[in-house]
């Protein structure tokens, strides 16, 4: 969780991600971040997230990405 708690901090600074569970709904990450992201965790975790996996649910919380990263890497 460390590690994606970094990345995610780099791509939005200031942010309280571990308490927040709405990151999409709230606003806090809009699409560019989410574009951003993806390729961060792309890289950093040798994940491919495809267009089927780019839904808001898969981003709104810290446990929810980790959960998408998870399930991707399960798949390999």
């Amino acid at each position: 969780m460390e590690k994606l708690l970094r990345i995610l901090s780099e791509v939005k600074p200031g942010c309280d991600f571990e308490n927040n569970k709405s990151l999409i709904d709230d606003g806090i990450l809009d699409s560019f971040d989410i574009i951003t992201l993806v390729g961060e965790l792309s890289e950093q975790y040798d994940i491919e997230i495809g267009v089927e996996n780019l839904l808001p649910e898969n981003f709104n919380s810290v446990e929810a990405i980790l959960n998408l990263i998870q399930r991707l890497q399960d798949e390999d």
